[in-house]
């Protein structure tokens, strides 16, 4: 291996996002999550008793030798990130827990509260509308966020 990682580097960690998430503490919170988890690529994980989503998605400066076009100006996030982080020196990512599909959440689930089954869409209480509602509301010309 040569001086610097790298050099020998795959780019994993410019290859996705992985974005915090509240703490799901609802029936509805999870079963966002596991609507989540129904897209391909996506995974949940918690990591030190947080919670992210990971998306897969290249970032559009990363060059095909797999190193930055933009390297004398990246965003701070990149310069911040130390090789000690680094996803092609590290690998041991320590998860609480890892969440590639619904049916890991749903066994997860499963061993935390025993016959307990998360499911359904139950109503926001706070007025919001779901995603379900948002996205017909595209499709018929109305907009939403």
């Amino acid at each position: 291996m040569g001086s610097i990682c790298c050099e020998h580097c795959t780019a994993a960690c410019c290859k996705y996002l992985a974005l915090p998430l509240d703490k799901p503490k609802t029936a509805r919170d999870f079963d966002d999550i596991r609507w989540y988890l129904m897209h391909q690529g996506v995974t949940v994980f918690i990591e030190d008793g947080d919670w992210y989503i990971q998306l897969p998605t290249p970032c559009r400066h990363l060059r095909p030798d797999n190193l930055c076009g933009t390297y004398e100006t990246r965003p701070k996030i990149c310069r911040e990130y130390k090789a000690g982080e680094c996803d092609y020196s590290g690998g041991n990512y320590g998860y609480d827990a890892l969440f590639q599909c619904e049916s890991d959440l749903a066994s997860w689930l499963q061993k935390r509260k025993p016959g307990k089954r998360v499911s359904g869409r139950a109503s926001r209480s706070n007025g919001q509308k779901d995603a379900s509602s948002r996205t017909t509301a595209r499709r018929n010309g109305r907009g939403g966020p």
